[in-house]
């Protein structure tokens, strides 16, 4: 089924919701809920298929392109094919680099739109800022160099043959501009305020990866971001004063990469105390899986 499904969508314009959105569902759940085996054949059939990652590109592009109106909490037809077309193309970046698959067609993004969208969310769904950000997560933890990805419009000048770092901090996060990533920090930030599980989660997982792509490409401002003070206060807003429990899935995740980064200010033995405290009276057994993973996590870390 993957080759009639994959040639239909590449015939298909981005306005072709109706048929498109179930399509794209169809190729993405195909590499998802298959054995390895199969799953390289899939990846293989659809990295072939120039046409289609030709429709994936234009798909992507009408993030930015648009607007949507309606609120986070309202979900449209083309908001929908937009968080299947982010998250087929993040599998595919992802498997085309466990791979090593052949790729016959690179797909062109621009850098700052793909922040822009959601550092700027413009009442995006929330189902498309998770969509954008899985995204994002894969290309850094493959440090934007991949065979299926170009990433472009970084710094970029009129008359300018290669982009130009405006220091030499810049130059040491390349492709990432400095700003970019205060300002993106702020954003999810900001997001993790909104107490959406799956946006939570989401927003974690994404501060997590950056912080790791920091921390390879310049230490000191990956700990600069780890300790920055306005975390101490997202973390006490998440609380609702302590009369929440510290055993939750994003409270566990923050904590833990605090501890990794040794952000000290941010979280103290204290607070590593009140979680051990926790999880000792817990009753493990009945912890959802989540929790379970983060807790071990933060265990593990400490």
């Amino acid at each position: 089924l993957l080759f009639p499904v994959s040639n239909l969508c590449g015939k298909c314009r981005p306005s072709d919701t109706g048929l498109l959105q179930p399509s794209l569902n169809f190729l993405y759940w195909s590499l998802h809920q298959t054995t390895p085996c199969s799953q390289q054949r899939a990846v293989a059939v659809l990295l072939s298929n120039v046409s289609l990652l030709e429709l994936l590109q234009k798909v992507l592009e009408c993030t930015w392109l648009r607007s949507s109106p309606s609120g986070p909490a309202y979900l449209s037809s083309e908001d929908a094919l937009l968080c299947s077309g982010w998250l087929l193309v993040a599998s595919l970046l992802l498997y085309q680099h466990r791979y090593k698959a052949e790729v016959h067609q690179t797909l062109s993004l621009d850098l700052t739109e793909v922040l822009n969208a959601v550092i700027f969310r413009n009442k995006k769904p929330i189902l498309l800022l998770v969509s954008i950000m899985q995204f994002l997560r894969v290309a850094l933890r493959q440090n934007f160099s991949s065979s299926l990805l170009v990433m472009v419009g970084q710094n970029t000048e009129q008359g300018a043959t290669e982009p130009q770092p405006s220091s030499l901090q810049d130059a040491a996060l390349h492709p990432l501009a400095t700003q970019q990533v205060f300002s993106l920090v702020v954003s999810l930030q900001n997001l993790l305020v909104h107490k959406d599980f799956l946006l939570s989660q989401a927003v974690v997982a994404c501060l997590e990866t950056l912080v790791e792509y920091l921390y390879v490409k310049n230490q000191d401002v990956a700990l600069h971001v780890a300790s920055q003070p306005w975390h101490r206060f997202l973390l006490f807003t998440l609380l609702n004063g302590g009369q929440k429990s510290l055993l939750q899935p994003d409270i566990l995740r923050l904590m833990t990469l605090f501890v990794r980064y040794q952000s000290s200010n941010i979280i103290s033995h204290k607070e590593i105390s009140q979680i051990l405290q926790e999880a000792a009276e817990a009753n493990l057994a009945e912890l959802p899986e989540a929790t379970s993973c983060a807790l071990h996590l933060f265990l593990c870390q400490v």
